[in-house]
């Protein structure tokens, strides 16, 4: 695909800085750009870039555009327009629309005229698969499940019964949606499976990494929110809700039952108990263990910074000790007081 410069500012909403009518075929790193490619700098990190590089234009804010050698795509938020005009230069693959002959379909299952279902699929009883929707091989899609349309099933990607998948959503390999959520009752020495009787159900615009697991509800739905994004290896709870355009990084674990709300993110490897609720807009960072709720919009935190074992052996026994320390210091402001 080729563009100008003024025609990738017209769709990215940005202004020109010098030549409009270059052309540019592909985008490249800001290191080591050629001739006929666009690069972006967000930050003034990689601005030492921009006076030696050989891209045919740039994308800048306004506070990295002055002196430029090179037109330049001036925008609020390069990284976003870099992504938007990724696209456009470099397009998706579009398959041609049909159902392999060694794909297994239910004679009740419903699939669009321009669905794709590769090789080796498995699609159950009263299943939909909607316009434009690309199966991957070997997904299985169970009975009464819902694919929207523009869907995406990398392979191997597992869909249990009953779930429904909302449009345009991407679900990378081998992710497993509407597993039993983890449900047992010890009595009389053993432990008692908990039916889990509930479904999973994902909004439109969702994109679901490799390895992930949204566990189905136990008596009602667990559900995903539209514009979620799922990093690799999530693993997301019975009867969990998570709010529109909330993103997890890579290694999350969210227990049961908890709510949480829009616009959160949530760093990678962090923990998040059952039966509690997260409010909007709030940043966990990475490795953060999260043991209450949290009702408050900001940022949050919790582990410690590493450090040489030795140190860290010495901090973690005062840890231990900071709520008896806190008690000898309350009786003596209450002494100082007197």
């Amino acid at each position: 695909m080729t563009y100008s410069l003024l025609q990738l500012a017209k769709i990215v909403g940005g202004e020109i800085i010098g030549d409009g009518a270059c052309v540019i075929t592909h985008v490249s790193p800001i290191q080591n750009a050629d001739s006929g490619s666009i690069s972006f700098v967000g930050t003034a990190k990689y601005q030492k870039y921009l006076s030696g590089t050989q891209a045919s234009a740039v994308i800048v804010t306004r506070e990295l555009a002055a002196g430029l050698s090179v037109p330049a795509l001036v925008v609020k938020n390069p990284r976003a327009a870099h992504a938007r005009v990724t696209a456009l230069l470099h397009p998706a693959f579009i398959p041609e629309p049909g159902i392999h002959a060694s794909a297994i379909i239910a004679q009740s299952a419903v699939i669009a005229k321009t669905a794709t279902i590769a090789a080796n699929v498995v699609i159950e009883e009263h299943a939909v698969v909607g316009e434009n929707a690309w199966i991957e091989p070997g997904c299985v899609i169970g009975r009464q499940v819902t694919i929207g349309a523009g869907v995406h099933l990398y392979a191997n990607v597992t869909i249990y019964y009953g779930c429904s998948i909302g449009d345009n959503t991407i679900i990378h390999s081998s992710s497993v949606i509407g597993a039993d959520g983890f449900g047992f009752e010890f009595d009389q020495g053993a432990w008692v499976k908990i039916p889990q009787i509930g479904a999973v159900r994902i909004g439109n615009n969702v994109e679901i990494g490799a390895c992930s697991t949204v566990d189905r509800g136990a008596l009602y739905d667990t559900v995903i929110g539209d514009g979620v994004k799922l990093d690799n290896h999530v693993q997301i709870a019975h009867n969990v809700q998570v709010g529109a355009h909330t993103i997890m990084s890579n290694g999350v674990g969210v227990a049961g039952s908890t709510k949480i709300g829009k616009n959160c993110i949530i760093g990678g490897m962090a923990g998040i108990r059952d039966n509690i609720e997260i409010t909007d807009n709030v940043m966990i960072t990475a490795m953060a263990l999260v043991s209450k709720s949290l009702a408050k919009p900001g940022s949050y935190s919790s582990n410690t910074p590493i450090d040489d074992t030795q140190t860290w052996r010495k901090n973690s026994a005062r840890f231990r000790q900071l709520d008896e320390m806190a008690r000898r210091i309350s009786q003596l402001e209450k002494k100082l007081k007197e």
